[in-house]
């Protein structure tokens, strides 16, 4: 059967198999390009031979796994939890992206294992260890995506749910119906103690800090090994909902656990960052009030200016000119701002870039938004997270909802 995208509420409710294996080839292909780029500007590509990727299925954490494998030339093991297709039923995007990716990276001699379960799950750790045992695998680079509303923390079998609140005061904001462009106002109730609590249980470093030590007592992680965790910071208009709010906080813990884990990591010259990354359309972000419109903006200006990244282009960025750039001297060496913190969000946040976008914003409304937004290349990217509007692919052609061959 052939299958269009069912959008509720600015969430997609199904997937295209076909869809999001074209979407994974795109990712590859640009991949192998900006790999032959770099080795011109900087000599031999470096190579890490095993990675990790916690949240393995979608956005930064599929295109982290792209980009070590298919530039840098890495086995990896990745994690995730999905629904699998059947004969009845489609599964999730997450699903077919590790299944063609998988495919891929096997048909290009690379190992790719891929682990379906709850990442925040001691179990599921334990697998992971035992895997990069059985394969002889020591990690070079431990990327920690993960993105999840729950977690049962294992020490006490307590489930935590995360909340997007502000605190002090109900935040009010505008957000963009993405498929039809009509404009509406929703409110967020203030979180209480409870909630940011449990936010920071869920979405800060404590399982991050867990999946480290684990990973450390049992000897898989290489000498001089990195970790990176992914953050957002955004703008100073999306601030009392986000950076301000619980998610904030949430985000505050991780970036302390950096700190804590290059301080246990340093006996085998080990070290943990966190990344702060562009703003992109996320199966997450798309319900976030204000986002929406921000970023519809922010495309549009981004691409006039010439400076506009997907998923993959920041990833690449991020691997080429931070995570493995070397300094003046040869050695390695990952440039951070004061606060420690990578900054591959530097171009979106930019004066320039920022100026302009607070020029367009308040002037928003539904008359002109296809003129001074780019609403357009927001929804196809809103529809491309589900393997939808992916050009090149037949979507009147019947599909097999179990597979991606």
């Amino acid at each position: 059967m052939s299958v269009k995208p069912m959008v509720r509420n600015n969430i997609c409710l199904n997937a295209h198999p076909q869809g999001c294996k074209q979407a994974v080839l795109n990712q590859i292909e640009y991949t192998k390009k900006e790999k032959a780029k770099y080795a011109k500007l900087a000599g031999k590509h470096k190579q890490i031979k095993n990675v990790l990727v916690l949240g393995c299925s979608n956005g930064y954490g599929l295109a982290s796994r792209i980009v070590a494998t298919f530039a840098y030339g890495a086995d990896t093991i990745g994690v995730s939890l999905e629904k699998e297709g059947t004969e009845k039923k489609f599964g999730t995007p997450g699903w077919y992206n590790n299944l063609a990716f998988d495919m891929e990276a096997k048909k290009a001699g690379y190992k790719s294992i891929t682990i379906d379960g709850d990442a925040f799950s001691d179990e599921i750790k334990t697998q992971v260890i035992e895997a990069a045992k059985s394969n002889n695998m020591k990690f070079d680079l431990v990327v920690y995506s993960l993105a999840s509303p729950v977690r049962t923390d294992p020490s006490d079998g307590v489930m935590y749910r995360s909340v997007l609140k502000p605190f002090g005061a109900e935040f009010t904001g505008v957000t963009i119906d993405t498929m039809t462009g009509t404009i509406k106002t929703i409110t967020a109730e203030k979180a209480t103690q409870e909630e940011a609590d449990a936010t920071v249980k869920v979405m800060g470093g404590e399982d991050w800090e867990r999946w480290i030590d684990q990973l450390s007592a049992a000897d898989v992680l290489e000498k001089n090994c990195m970790t990176v965790a992914y953050s957002y910071i955004g703008p100073e208009v999306s601030q009392a909902i986000y950076r301000r709010g619980t998610i904030g906080k949430a985000k505050e813990h991780l970036e302390k656990t950096a700190k804590i884990l290059t301080e246990k990591m340093k006996n085998f010259g080990g070290q943990a960052f966190v990344s702060v990354n562009k703003g992109l359309v996320t199966r997450s972000s798309s319900v976030i009030p204000i986002i929406p419109l921000y970023l519809s903006v922010l495309f549009k200006v981004m691409k006039e200016m010439g400076n506009h990244e997907g998923c993959i282009e920041q990833i690449n960025r991020l691997f080429a000119e931070r995570l493995y750039v070397k300094n003046k001297n040869g050695d390695a060496s990952v440039p951070v701002d004061e606060n420690n913190l990578i900054r591959i969000d530097d171009w979106e946040m930019s004066s320039e870039v920022q100026k302009r976008v607070n020029e367009i914003m308040p002037k928003v409304n539904e008359n002109n938004i296809y003129e001074v937004t780019d609403l357009i290349g927001y929804r196809h990217d809103f529809l491309a997270t589900s393997g939808f509007d992916i050009e090149g692919v037949d979507y009147e052609k019947d599909v097999e909802r179990y597979d991606v061959i």
